[in-house]
């Protein structure tokens, strides 16, 4: 068998050897859909496939860190030739590449951050003489990056406004969008924005691309957005191989524009793909997993799978119904208290997770 495959279970070793057409993984919480796709990649280059046709996207730079260790620990330095990093990493390289007098930008642009678009915003409200205290500068951002996500630009944006207030946005926003082009600038949102109506306007582009990135991978793929979905479509639309991993039971990025309906619909986007669940999990007891399980099946339109352990029962789970939040830290307080002084628990061994 093998090497790479050694300590995978079945689903996992079926993950990583289908590599042609469309593969939707559905992982739930510690199934090691890291590990699937490592050694995934490095299954394909093991099979000859060249570093610079394999493009893996992950959400957080520290997720692609992670990624980019693991697989360079199982083949080496070729890991640096894969295209592995963050949507927006990848949109920022692209355009480098490719952004030459599309829409008045050109690829020696500059990236704003957040206190950079600020000013800017800030700006546009004075010169259109808005009251910061009606229209704040956080809720101008918030509002424009909505847009954006939903691949519209100033004047699309007009064009939906329903009432005076998001007439009054859009004055906002076409200000602000008009300052960046005259400065050669892109802030997050217009490095996903721009790329995907690059490639949708430009076909010799979209060719060049599509075809170069024979093989797509895309993890967490339940917290994509329009931008980001549209994006991976575009890139795998000629190869069609694209791998997305994700849990919709884990999609909690909706308040910024991730639509859970791009993993429930993926066999309808590919209806020849293949679905594979990785429903072991190595992380946790027996009992939080019966627990979690009981919760989240009451979510609608999920697609059904139970997370399972070959893991000890474990202890059994305490739960506290505070009347305020004073009265949950007097709890939280006293639990640490007894774990220390009583049952001699180090400090260092507890900790305390909240949302």
């Amino acid at each position: 068998m093998n090497s790479l495959l050694t300590g995978l279970n079945k689903e996992q070793q079926q993950a990583v050897q289908h590599t042609e057409g469309p593969l939707l993984i559905l992982a739930g919480a510690g199934s090691g859909k890291t590990k699937v796709l490592t050694v995934r990649i490095a299954h394909l280059l093991a099979q000859g496939v060249n570093p610079y046709e394999i493009l893996a996207i992950t959400f957080t730079n520290k997720a692609a860190k992670e990624m980019k260790s693991r697989v360079e620990g199982l083949v080496g330095d070729v890991a640096n030739r894969i295209w592995l990093s963050t949507f927006h990493s990848f949109c920022a390289k692209f355009l480098r590449f490719e952004l030459d007098n599309f829409l008045g930008y050109n690829s020696n642009f500059t990236i704003y951050d957040t206190s950079d678009s600020q000013a800017v915003i800030k700006a546009a409200l004075k010169a259109l003489n808005l009251d910061d205290k009606y229209y704040p500068v956080g809720a101008m951002i918030a509002a424009i990056s909505d847009a954006k996500n939903k691949l519209l630009f100033a004047s699309d944006f007009r064009k939906q406004a329903r009432d005076f207030y998001q007439q009054k946005v859009a004055d906002v926003y076409e200000y602000y969008e008009r300052e960046l082009r005259k400065n050669n600038a892109l802030d997050f949102d217009d490095l996903l924005l721009v790329a995907v109506k690059l490639l949708q306007s430009n076909e010799a582009v979209l060719d060049k691309y599509s075809k170069r990135f024979r093989y797509v991978m895309i993890d967490e793929y339940q917290d994509t957005n329009h931008a980001q979905y549209l994006l991976a479509k575009l890139l795998a639309s000629h190869w069609k191989n694209i791998a997305v991993v994700g849990d919709a039971d884990q999609s909690i990025y909706a308040w910024r524009g991730a639509d859970i309906q791009n993993i429930l619909d993926f066999e309808k986007d590919y209806p020849n793909c293949t679905s594979i669940k990785l429903e072991q999990n190595y992380r946790s007891t027996k009992i939080i997993l019966d627990a979690a399980n009981a919760v989240i099946e009451n979510n609608e339109g999920r697609p059904k799978k139970n997370l399972w352990t070959d893991k000890t029962e474990g202890a059994k789970i305490q739960h506290f119904t505070a009347q305020s939040e004073h009265e949950e830290a007097a709890f939280i307080g006293d639990t640490i208290a007894k774990k220390h002084d009583i049952h001699g628990v180090p400090y260092g061994d507890m900790a305390i997770l909240y949302r």
